[in-house]
Order: structure tokens, then sequence, then C-alpha cells
């Protein structure tokens, strides 16, 4: 009932630790645009009416949505009533977090929130690596993304909300992983070179994605390769010519033109410099 509220000045009372901050909240909008219902604005938008606590002078289980006390469905569909319609959540029931019981606080602290942006509980990477502490393991690589360094965060390529299913690697991997473009990988975002279209496609590129060579997060390996020679990597699929040479385009490891024993050849890519995609040799010389 519209009675049952009583606004956010009378909360002030008791939290004004929480209120004398609440005007650097994006929250607050709710209550300086002085157009939402009562059911949409400050503290009683998040946390329900709250006549029932006021006179009860305090508790938690006079408030009907007591955070701490919510089970993770319930927290998730509290937020959901105002951040359902952002596009970039609209996966977020799907979401290998949510399936998780991983909800909004888990990882956001909406009143005193020590990060600059989005009210992260934590700095996002001690965020993320709270969970994922095999990929703190990968950053620490001698060849790596700089995501330890500050140049960029997980959130540059992945979607902790939920993403829709990628167009490459058959919808299968990686997971939660943001697009660029619409439906490509989110490595094009920078590694823009590679994008193409190129009028010789090298169909793992395209098909599989960036992963099929290179360990994103962190390799031992320069240019993150998920090999340390680059004749092994190409070898997994390269790998011998029937009679009309024409499997996967294969070579036979020990021919006149390609002797895998001689170093001079152990370099594919010093020949096949664009292995990426090239607009004028389909074996991709130049």
């Amino acid at each position: 009932m519209a009675s049952d509220y009583v606004g956010s000045a009378v909360c002030k009372t008791c939290h004004a630790d929480v209120w004398f901050n609440f005007y650097k909240n994006p929250h607050y909008k709710s209550i300086a645009g002085g157009e939402q219902p009562p059911e949409r604005t400050g503290c009683e938008g998040c946390h329900g009416p709250a006549k029932a606590h006021v006179e009860a002078h305090g508790g938690k289980t006079t408030i009907p949505h007591a955070f701490s006390l919510m089970e993770p469905a319930a927290v998730l569909d509290t937020c959901l009533n105002c951040h359902a319609r952002d596009f970039g959540k609209a996966n977020i029931r799907r979401s290998a977090h949510s399936l998780a019981d991983v909800v909004c606080t888990n990882c956001h602290s909406i009143h005193k929130s020590p990060t600059p942006q989005f009210l992260l509980a934590k700095k996002q990477t001690e965020l993320c690596y709270g969970c994922h502490a095999d990929v703190r393991a990968q950053f620490s690589m001698p060849f790596k993304h700089r995501v330890n360094e500050g140049f960029m965060n997980c959130t540059d390529c992945h979607n902790p909300h939920g993403a829709f299913a990628p167009t490459w690697g058959m919808a299968d991997k990686p997971r939660m992983v943001t697009q660029s473009g619409g439906n490509e990988e989110a490595c094009l975002k920078c590694h823009a070179d590679k994008r193409g279209p190129f009028a010789y496609e090298h169909p793992p590129v395209r098909v599989e994605g960036c992963e099929v060579c290179h360990v994103p997060h962190g390799s031992p390996n320069a240019k993150l390769l998920a090999r340390p020679v680059v004749f092994t990597l190409c070898l997994r699929c390269h790998n011998g010519a029937d009679s009309y040479g024409t499997r996967n385009n294969g070579i036979t490891a020990l021919s006149s033109t390609h002797n895998m024993l001689d170093p001079r050849y152990q370099r594919c890519t010093v020949c096949h410099v664009r292995i990426h995609g090239s607009n004028s040799d389909s074996y991709f010389f130049r």
C-alpha cells in the first residue's frame, strides 16, 4: 500500500552514515529526479515499504527486503525490478554466475563501495580473482594481457552479467565473453587488424576462434601461443596430406619443401606471414 511508504528522509534518522553518502550513489537519481513512484524511490525502492520497520524501531526482520537475509534468487529479482531493461544484463538469469547462486550483492556494495565505478565491493581484479584463482595464476605467466598492470579489466572481454552464445567455437566456449561488433570475438575490439573480411580466410580463425591457437589470459609461450614451438601448433591441423595433397591443406613432415627436422622450416610464419587471413594469397604468403 502507498501508505506503508515513509520516504527516505525518515531512514536518515537511524542510517545517517548511509544517507550522507547516498548522494554520490547512482541510485540517488531516483530521489533527485522526483518522478518515480514510492516503490522505486530511494531506500524503499530497494528495501520495500518501511512503515513496519520504523514502528518496530528497527530490526532486519521488519523490513521487506533485508538483503543479508534473502535467498540469491530473491536478491536477483529485487535488483531486476529496475535493471531488467539493461541489455547488458538481458541474459543474467541464464548466466554461469546466476546458476551458481552468485548474484548482485556478491560483487556489488551498494552503500559503501570503495571503487569509483559500478559500486563494486572490491577492485575489479581482486573481485574476480576471489573465485577464479586459476585465472589469477594465468595472469602471472611471462606472456599475458596486462590486467594486473591496470591497462585493461576483466570486463573489457567478459560480461559478468551473462553473454549470449558466441558465434565461434560452435557456441561452446568461451563462457560469458562479450562480443565485438554484435557477433564477433571480444579480441577484435583491440586486434582490429585481424578482423577481415579477407579474400582468403584461415578457417580456424573464423570458425573456432582465436583461442584455438592462443591462450587469452596468459601463457609461457610468446604471443600467448598454446604451444612453445610454432610448427607443432600448426601441425595439429596440417598433419599430413593424402595422395592428392588435399587433406587439411596438409604437409608431409619430411618432404623436400617442409622438412620439419630442419630448423629453417620450423617457424611457419616466416613464410606464411598473413596467417590470420590474406587478401592476395591462399597460402597466406603475403
